[in-house]
Parts: structure tokens; sequence; C-alpha cells
């Protein structure tokens, strides 16, 4: 297999094809699809591979190459083999064909991340065929379980079998793409991520005849009226030094950079950017709580005694559940005492790396093989990866990057990933293996 699939280009459609989707449940996934596919390409090139199970078919692969120096640091780079579900019919081509059209591979994981993990397997095997020894010990990851929070992935590798991951750094996904300035391109490194705090609002009602609706107790009216007030709550713009210095990072005038600099009129200012710039603006300086889930009712003639509203919330550098409480009390004001709060994991808060260190370092030598002028910007990532328990468990030095063409912009990224139409052109798949291969040679050799 390894010499059947021999370009990033066919082993990033298979792993589309093998649809590996993550719906949250201990069932769904089955990333062992995708573990079989990377073990049979890595095996046959001097690699130690080894399988780690988590769950029936929850299974991580970890390869390696040693280092010659046992004081050298050990690079990771992680992946992930899941991807989240998808609504076929609002699609132009087959979410999981792994179609080649136009210089474009469709297929949901095109960018989250089936292209970074593609590419990271492909230059490892690359490396190790040429006979690559490194002075530190190299690691690649290709984990179960990212898109549902990592237990059954990277959080159980590294409480279950933490030697075959622990490292002093390591790369993930998100970042890389060219991001033109007044100053010339910068290419964002997230250095850190806000903390999924999700969380499972429960409200009651009294049930009756759903033919008897006036002065009941509908819970799935109540659940509506939540779902209003948390929408309609502006939470407060925090502008921290991640943010400014994201923004002074960027190099445009002072009269362009003033109010994203300022929390007065904040909101209004980033209403006129680009969709994806605008997106990412306001979920960098807020804790963001977004209703994504509603069940509610038996039958259809039942009014609905019991009501439950699923939230995705994304918190900022310290806020942690008491905090999140407060905001979710202030926005639903007297229907507060009605609603029971109940968060996934309350520990699950924002984590962080050095926003300098000599990985970031080598990662600017390499961007610049592609974008001379580029200058690294940090930046925060709104969403979530694996980093997180690479952070927490090994105190590990962890960023995300990657490498783009310009045919790939902020808003493609912003609207296609765990969205509609997802793909990723041909061109940033080749750059990504001579980018991992650059930073690898640089970094360890």
């Amino acid at each position: 297999m390894a010499h059947e699939i021999a370009d990033v280009v066919a082993l990033t459609q298979e792993l589309i094809r093998n649809r590996c989707v993550n719906d949250g449940d201990v069932d769904s996934g089955d990333e062992v699809r995708n573990a079989d596919l990377l073990q049979t390409y890595l095996e046959g090139g001097g690699l130690d591979v080894e399988r780690h199970h988590a769950a029936p078919g929850r299974t991580s692969l970890v390869a390696r190459i040693e280092g010659t120096d046992p004081d050298a640091p050990t690079l990771c780079l992680l992946g992930h083999t899941d991807v989240v579900p998808v609504n076929a019919a609002r699609w132009e081509h087959d979410p999981f064909g792994g179609e080649l059209i136009d210089g474009y591979v469709w297929g949901r994981g095109a960018i989250d991340m089936f292209n970074v993990t593609a590419s990271m397997v492909v230059a490892v095997r690359r490396m190790a065929d040429r006979g690559f020894r490194p002075r530190g010990t190299l690691v690649v990851a290709a984990v179960a379980d990212e898109e549902a929070g990592g237990h059954y992935g990277a959080e159980h590798l590294a409480l279950d079998a933490p030697d075959a991951v622990r490292c002093d750094y390591a790369i993930t996904e998100s970042g890389g793409f060219p991001l033109p300035t007044p100053s010339g391109v910068r290419l964002p490194y997230l250095a850190e991520e806000k903390g999924p705090m999700w969380a499972t609002l429960r409200l009651t009602g009294t049930p009756g005849h759903g033919s008897m609706p006036f002065r009941s107790d509908n819970a799935l009216l109540k659940a509506a009226e939540v779902i209003r007030r948390l929408a309609d709550h502006q939470p407060a713009t925090r502008l921290d030094d991640a943010w400014r210095r994201f923004v002074e990072g960027l190099g445009v005038p002072e009269e362009l950079a003033g109010p994203l600099l300022t929390e007065e009129g904040f909101v209004d200012a980033i209403g006129v950017l680009p969709p994806g710039i605008s997106k990412m603006a306001y979920s960098c300086t807020h804790t963001t709580i977004t209703p994504t889930l509603m069940h509610a009712g038996s039958k259809l003639n039942i009014i609905p005694e019991e009501a439950e509203i699923g939230l995705d919330i994304r918190t900022l550098p310290g806020d942690g559940a008491e905090q999140v409480r407060e905001m979710i009390d202030t926005a639903l004001g007297d229907l507060a005492a009605e609603v029971e709060v109940r968060f996934e994991r309350p520990d699950d808060v924002a984590t962080a790396s050095p926003p300098e260190s000599p990985l970031v370092d080598a990662m600017a030598r390499a961007g610049r093989r592609f974008y001379p002028d580029a200058r690294l910007l940090p930046m925060r990532m709104v969403g979530t990866t694996d980093a997180r328990h690479f952070r927490r468990h090994f105190g590990t030095a962890a960023y995300g990057f990657g490498i783009f063409s310009a045919k790939t912009s902020l808003d493609d990224l912003a609207t296609m990933g765990h969205g509609d139409n997802e793909r990723v052109d041909v061109e940033s798949l080749h750059m990504a293996v001579e980018l991992w291969d650059a930073i690898v040679s640089d970094f360890l050799g």
C-alpha cells in the first residue's frame, strides 16, 4: 500500500473515503479504518509503529524515529483521524468521495484535518526512507476522537500510554494560511486555545394534552425563550495581551488598528471586516456561548415536561465554570433560577504555550521557504485541539501550524471547517509535506 499510495493527494483521498465520522458516541468514529490505512503506509520505512485502542474501533497510531542524543528535544507531529458529521444534501459533491476536481480534493476532513495528518505521515515516511536519523526523537501521532474532546484519543494516550507520546514540543492543526497585510505576509500560528466548556441546560415543565396549550407549563417554550436570551446577550469584550500582540503584529496603520484595540465600539468595528476575519476577531475577544442542540418532548400531542439545550461554550483564559455560570445567569435574567446547568468537563479551561521558542523559530524559517517576506504571527485558537492534552499532562510547548497556498484564504477556512463543501487545493498539500520535512530537519537534525 505504501507504494500504491505514494502521494499525499491520494492518501488524503483515502482518509476521507474511510468515513470516520465521530458524533460523540463511543460507538462512532471507527478510526481503526484510518489507523489501518496509515499503518500500512508507514510500515517498511524502518519506523517503530504502535497501535493503541481506547475502545472498540477507537484506534490511535503512533510512529517514531528515535533520536541519537538523549538530551535533545522530542518533537511530536500530531494529527487526528476522525471527522464531524455532514449533511450531504448541502454539498456540491459527495462529502466522502474524496474526489479530485479542478485541483482540489473534496470531502469531509479535507481541511479539518486530513490535509495535515496525511502530509505529516507522508513527510515522516519520506524522511525514514532516506535514512534520516535526527538528534532528537521524532514522533508522529494519528489519534482518534479529537472531534469529541479526545477522551478516546490524545487524552487516552496521555493517561494510559504516556511514554508513547511524551514530548517537549508538538505541532498540530490550524495556522499557516498566508495573511496579506500592508507590512507583508503574515503566517499565523496558534500558541494558545480557548477552553471547550460544553454544557447542557435542563428545564422542566408540566405534561398535558397538546390540544390545550392555554396556561400550560411548556418546557419547550421556556427553552425557546432561553435560546433567544442567550442569542441576544452581548458578553463583555476582552482585549488581552494575546489579542493586542496579534493586532500589533499585523503591522496595519494606526487608523485601522486603533478600533481593534479599543473595547468601546469593538463589535461595530469588526462588523465591517470580511466574514472570516470578523468571526475570528469576535471569538478571540469573547467567551462565546452558542446553543447548538435541543431535545424536548416525547410525542406530538403531549406538552413537553422537559427540555435540554446543548451549549458549545469556548472560554477565554481566566474563565472557568463559575464565571460561565454567571454569564448564563446574566443572560437569562429571571429565567436563570429555572435552569439547571451541567458542565461536561468543568475543568477544561483555556491553555497556552510560550509565544516564542526554538520550535517557533524553526517554523518561521520553514515558512519563509514559501513566502520569503513572511513573519510568523501568534494567534489564539478559537476552537480547541488535542494540543491542550499535551500541555496539561506533559508541559509540552504545543503549537498549531501548517502551510497553505494563496488559493486558500481565512474566509475559506472559517466557512469550510465543520461546514459545507470542504476541500483543499493540491498545491497546499504538497507544500505541507515540504514544510514538515523542513521543520523537522531544522529543529531535530
